[in-house]
């Protein structure tokens, strides 16, 4: 549910949404790290001024924490 969620927003946001891939690890028992993999141009409009985009991210995250009880860490990073 939330990588396909982040699948769809994320490559509203960018321009090369074809470059997009999300990456779901689980780190420890009821905690995961979502990496998402973005054309280096297009990192900037994912993060946002002042890291607003990026934030706002993860207060959506958030709430799926709340509906299957994990915890998320959101990070941002260029398309190999």
């Amino acid at each position: 549910m939330v990588k396909e969620f982040l699948l769809s927003y994320t490559k509203l946001l960018v321009n090369n949404p074809e470059d997009i891939s999300i990456e779901i690890t689980e780190v420890d028992e009821g905690f995961d790290e979502i990496t998402i993999f973005a054309n280096s141009e297009d990192i900037g409009k994912l993060i946002g001024k002042e890291g607003r985009m990026i934030n706002s991210i993860k207060t959506v995250i958030s709430g799926c924490k709340a509906k299957g009880g994990k915890n998320y860490r959101v990070n941002v990073k260029p398309a190999a």
